[in-house]
């Protein structure tokens, strides 16, 4: 497997990011609301740096089951805090083709938050299919399919601590399995 971000690179760039939303709301208190499951990660060590006092939500919105092409986004909002007249942050893992970002954040506006700006750990670059951009991203990186800080393929690999791109030798192995 390829490594495109090292350990050091993400930390930098989750301090880069808790830097600007520490800008942004000063004391104010912010609502995180994180799409599961990719995004926990980005989350947990995003959180630990930031100053307001800060609300955690989880969504879950997915549209890749067990491969690397995406399908029909579903969405679970069950969880969810009250977020009407609240500061929020919809944080995921990856901007692709932008529909999860995109249907996600419309569906919260219709909540009534006072605010809502939305970041994303990679924007991958040449596959959005929608208008909107994520408001903050921590990286662009080309397309190529990845896996480490949260994503996965076939739920295996979020673990890693860095970034890598998987290769046709490593899709083949999970193919025997």
């Amino acid at each position: 497997m390829k490594v495109l971000l090292d350990e050091e690179r993400i930390h930098a760039g989750v301090d880069r990011l808790a830097k600007e939303l520490n800008g942004i709301y000063g004391e104010r208190p912010l609502t995180i609301v994180a799409i599961m499951t990719g995004s926990i990660v980005m989350l947990a060590d995003l959180i630990r740096r930031l100053e307001m006092p800060v609300r955690i939500s989880l969504i879950q919105a997915s549209s890749y089951r067990g491969g690397t092409r995406s399908g029909d986004l579903v969405i679970q909002d069950h969880m969810m805090l009250d977020i009407r007249d609240r500061e929020v942050l919809l944080l995921d893992d990856i901007f692709d083709t932008g529909k999860t970002l995109h249907e996600v954040s419309q569906r919260l506006k219709q909540m009534g938050p006072k605010s809502l700006q939305t970041a994303v750990f990679l924007n991958k670059l040449g596959q959005s299919t929608v208008a909107m951009k994520p408001d903050h991203v921590v990286f662009e990186i080309p397309n190529e399919f990845v896996v480490g800080y949260g994503l996965d393929y076939q739920d295996l690999y979020r673990n890693l601590p860095f970034v890598g791109v998987l290769e046709e030798s490593d899709l083949a192995r999970h193919a025997l399995n």
